[in-house]
């Protein structure tokens, strides 16, 4: 093993540097997804692994071992070098305002740009599947979650109603005669879903598949962790069924869902289709083992547009003071339980209003300061809590939430002020954040407006919403 390492050392010394250039460039935000790998959470739990996969891979697989069919007759690195200096202004402006989500995304356009400038385009499209598996460490899975455990819920309760189980379904919860099972964000399944892909990359790079075999495999694997997952959970929902509710893997099912999914992706790697190498010497192909000077030209002019640029850049923010709500007959409460009790970050500080007709106000808001030099939009999950609050309709940008022990039905209307921006969506809300940042903007806030139902109708407080809505502004205090 140590002599092929060494024998292949010319063939993966140059991707390495790459690598390593990477590193020294997007530097800031390769030290977050590291904190972020060390953190081992849920939907990135994979992250570390598939890191030292991507380094192992390019020392015992190396990319200019393989044939390199068509292969371009020029290496077009001042093409490289060119988009390279674009990815890294873009990189230094979403750093400059900390949109991390964005940041991390444009780590892999970078690597490859660094290769192809440095290696030359043929280099570069060896390397490319390297870079497609370093990607799925990216903290890209969180957003997938809310989709998978929709899908979920629905494709397990078409089976629960199939086989004729007595059960009410609401949205994602399963009630059954002697409990209540949620299809919660921990059921959705993330896991086996990134772990299948990833398993998939792994298998498609030491076979050397060309890009039709990378797509079908791919595909095969996701379809392969959503039905394991799928399975695991009707497999619950039958456990719960039969025991009464009484059975302890209800509450301590991890190796339960391990065992169902190995299940299905052993015997598909085992199918999976296998090729042998046809390594360079013996096609003949020229591995990447020299510069291109116009490179590495346009790589000294990346570093000083980018990470220098980060370096002079000052923050701009202005001192701004609190938002207050301006509406007629808005009443400050200090100690109060509104309808729903919002899950908010430390960051935000929250103040509630009540009008007279019983609308609540919430204003839970942060600011950007040189001392702390937070993000302009902190991150943030769902306030209200889906585990206990089921969606019930949607009327004209107002949502019923209905509480799913109580009934209770509540109209609420939500919103981000991103300075003098505002968005219904968290993600535009991010966005936001490059405008109002060179703007010099400094504050945020998320704007609820709730109220409660009556017991037979939600007109009155969806008009209660709707017109404290339209009369209500923020202002400085």
């Amino acid at each position: 093993m140590l002599r092929k390492t060494l024998d292949n050392l010319h063939l993966y010394r140059p991707y390495l540097l790459v690598t390593a250039v990477s590193v020294i460039i997007f530097f800031p935000t390769w030290a977050r997804l590291t904190k972020q790998w060390l953190a081992f959470e849920q939907v990135l739990a994979h992250g570390l692994a598939t890191a030292v996969l991507f380094v192992i891979l390019l020392i015992v697989h190396p990319p200019g071992a393989a044939t390199a069919p068509r292969p371009f007759a020029r290496p077009h690195a001042t093409t490289g070098s060119a988009l390279l200096i674009v990815v890294t202004l873009a990189w230094a402006l979403v750093e400059m305002v900390r949109i991390d989500t964005l940041g991390y995304l444009l780590l892999p356009p970078g690597m490859l740009c660094i290769a192809w400038a440095m290696l030359g385009l043929n280099s570069a499209l060896r390397f490319l599947p390297y870079v497609l598996l370093l990607s799925l460490a990216l903290p890209i899975w969180a957003d997938l979650i809310p989709a998978l455990v929709a899908l979920a819920s629905a494709v397990v309760s078409h089976w629960v109603k199939f086989f004729g189980m007595t059960a009410l379904i609401e949205g994602n919860t399963i009630t059954l005669p002697w409990g209540r099972l949620v299809i919660a964000d921990g059921c959705s399944g993330i896991r086996y879903f990134a772990i299948s892909i990833l398993l998939a990359a792994v298998v498609s790079i030491l076979n050397d598949y060309r890009w039709r075999g990378w797509a079908g495999l791919v595909a095969a694997a996701m379809v392969i962790g959503l039905i394991a997952n799928w399975v695991r959970i009707f497999v619950l929902v039958v456990i719960g069924y039969e025991s009464q509710m009484q059975s302890p893997l209800l509450t301590d099912h991890e190796m339960l869902g391990w065992l169902i999914y190995g299940a299905f992706i052993l015997p598909a790697l085992y199918l999976a289709p296998a090729k042998r190498r046809v390594l360079a010497h013996q096609a003949s192909v020229t591995p990447a083992s020299t510069f291109q000077r116009r490179g590495i030209v346009g790589l000294v002019i990346a570093v000083l547009a980018g990470p220098l640029l980060i370096q002079l850049a000052q923050f701009t923010a202005t001192a701004s003071t609190a938002w207050q709500p301006t509406s007629v007959g808005l009443t400050p409460f200090d100690q109060a339980t509104p309808p729903i009790r919002l899950k908010l970050p430390e960051v935000l500080q929250q103040q509630l209003w009540r009008d007279q007709n019983d609308v609540w106000v919430s204003v839970a808001q942060s600011v950007r300061s040189r001392e702390s030099d937070n993000k302009l939009v902190p991150y943030l999950r769902p306030a209200i809590d889906g585990e206990i609050w089921h969606v019930s309709e949607v009327d004209n940008q107002v949502t019923v939430y209905q509480h799913l022990l109580t009934r209770k039905k509540v109209a609420v209307h939500q919103w981000y002020q991103v300075g003098s921006y505002q968005a219904r969506s968290y993600r535009n809300a991010k966005l936001l954040q490059v405008p109002a940042t060179l703007q010099g903007e400094s504050r945020f806030a998320l704007v609820t407006l709730m109220a409660e139902c009556d017991t037979l109708s939600c007109e009155n407080a969806i008009n209660a919403v709707r017109n404290q809505r339209q009369s209500l502004q923020l202002t400085s205090s």
